[in-house]
């Protein structure tokens, strides 16, 4: 009688477990698409902003011939090289100097703070914007660009003296570059 007892028991509880409902588990945070929505919105208003600010300083100096890049940056030549052809291609090594201003030219970061610069186009990591100027750029040409904080150092900043979300003056001396050297086997 035991053992039919247990087996009675057994299937009792068996029963019991294999009736109850299986529910899927959900996440612990649901969230919808608002926060994305609103997080898409304040970047719109961001850059907006920034682009504003940007073109006044644009307006405000009628004499300088300013290019908006594909990028979504403003350059100007403060001395341009006619002379060259060639610009730096990927893989080249491109030595630069360069200075940092806020929009109201105040010096952030001063060329001999920054040193003269080395840089192997596209395969180091630089500020996107400067990643994309210097290849628009021919051997000691000057120009200066004014890069929208998403083509400078973003939303973190520096972490030193640019803020989150600050739009930058960058003036640049592109003082030389060594094309790739291609070998017969490629």
């Amino acid at each position: 009688m035991k053992i039919a007892t247990k087996i009675g028991f057994t299937l009792l509880l068996i029963t019991l477990a294999s009736c109850k409902e299986q529910q899927a588990r959900r996440p612990i945070s649901q969230s919808s698409g608002t926060f994305m929505k609103e997080s898409a919105e304040r970047n719109k208003k961001l850059i907006k902003g920034e682009e504003t600010k940007i073109d006044s300083i644009i307006k405000s100096n009628p004499k300088i011939k300013y290019f908006a890049s594909q990028k979504g940056y403003w350059y100007h030549y403060e001395s341009k090289n006619e002379a060259d052809t060639l610009r730096p291609r990927k893989g080249d090594v491109a030595f630069f100097d360069y200075e940092i201003k806020d929009l109201n030219g105040n010096v952030i970061y001063s060329d001999i703070e920054l040193k003269p610069q080395t840089y192997v186009v596209d395969k180091q990591n630089i500020l996107m914007g400067l990643r994309h100027g210097i290849k628009l750029m021919h051997k000691t040409e000057k120009v200066t660009f004014l890069f929208p904080s998403h083509m400078a150092f973003g939303y973190h900043g520096d972490n030193n003296r640019i803020g989150t979300n600050e739009p930058i003056i960058c003036t640049v001396t592109l003082n030389d570059f060594k094309p790739v050297s291609k070998t017969t086997n490629e």
